[in-house]
């Protein structure tokens, strides 16, 4: 298990568009976007240097939150796959998939074949889920779902890393007498696990290589971040840790309605993001807004060139 962001450098990310189109985030010109558009978007960021592209996952949304989520979520696996052919070096990162969802050995089995067919670039993101009607649809017990969590993410771990994978208690039946292949190219796929409660920082710190989390406060990173640190240290686990932290962005002076957002020259967007990396924040995932797929690209281009070289130390 390791981080994946070098010591003393800054990464960036960004969740795709149109793979999910929650009314809280999608911008207008999604609802008619196309597949030749994803993948627009998919390569600019490959070119701008960002660290990753992300999808999430829901399987099936119930009303009434289908007035506020939307009902369009791609499947993660299959368009994590579709996009390891369309791209060269961005890494594909699931953020993130329900893992309750899921049997450990699938989530396994799916990220070392991503893994194989993009050459080393999958990152495993995953989080325990929200939606409990959503959970009583799949016939999955929510009350139940951190603890799945934290059962499972042991298996994933053992094996992504073996091919025969083994649990100290042969938990999931992984007692070494079955082999699961195609093996990753990267010696270990990393974890990262999302979500902002205090469950979820515990997972990240003692299960996983990062953490994606949303809605902490600039004033309680710090801490967290501490937090995390000295738990793996007691644990012997290395000190090297992904992490995260969410932004909306628009990079220039805008000439349209941008909502409240970080905007202006390369420096402005700069300046605001620098106190969440000193706060902690090794990796930056923006949102940046737009009203067309090739101003989203623009965008993506211009953060890379302008702004990321701003942010490393």
């Amino acid at each position: 298990m390791a981080a994946i962001v070098p010591p003393g450098t800054v990464a960036w990310g960004l969740q795709l568009p149109i793979q999910a189109q929650s009314t809280l985030f999608v911008e207008p010109w999604e609802a008619d976007a196309t597949t030749d558009d994803l993948v627009a978007v998919a390569r600019a960021a490959d070119r701008a240097g960002a660290l990753y592209v992300g999808v999430c996952e829901h399987v099936a949304i119930p009303k009434p939150h289908d007035e506020s989520m939307g009902t369009t979520w791609y499947h993660p696996f299959t368009t994590l796959g579709f996009l390891a052919g369309v791209t060269r070096s961005v890494r594909l990162l699931s953020h993130v998939i329900a893992l309750p969802y899921h049997h450990p050995l699938e989530v396994a089995k799916a990220f070392t074949t991503l893994d194989r067919l993009s050459g080393g670039r999958a990152i495993v993101g995953v989080g325990a889920g929200h939606v409990e009607r959503e959970f009583a649809l799949l016939g999955v017990p929510f009350a139940e779902r951190g603890r799945w969590v934290e059962r499972a993410l042991p298996a994933i771990r053992a094996a992504l890393d073996d091919e025969y994978p083994v649990l100290p208690d042969g938990d999931w039946g992984l007692d070494g007498s079955v082999g699961i292949a195609p093996r990753p190219v990267q010696a270990s796929v990393p974890i990262w696990v999302g979500g902002s409660s205090p469950a979820a920082v515990r997972r990240a710190a003692d299960l996983a290589d990062g953490w994606l989390p949303q809605g902490v406060r600039l004033r309680d990173l710090p801490g967290i971040v501490a937090r995390v640190r000295e738990r793996r240290e007691a644990a012997g686990r290395p000190a090297a840790f992904d992490v995260g932290a969410l932004f909306v962005c628009h990079v220039g002076d805008p000439t349209w309605d941008v909502g409240r957002c970080l905007a202006g020259p390369p420096e402005r967007v700069a300046e605001g993001l620098r106190p969440w990396i000193e706060a902690g924040a090794n990796q930056l995932q923006v949102r940046l807004r737009s009203r067309d797929a090739a101003e989203l690209c623009d965008q993506v281009e211009r953060f890379g060139a302008e702004v990321a070289p701003l942010l490393t130390p």
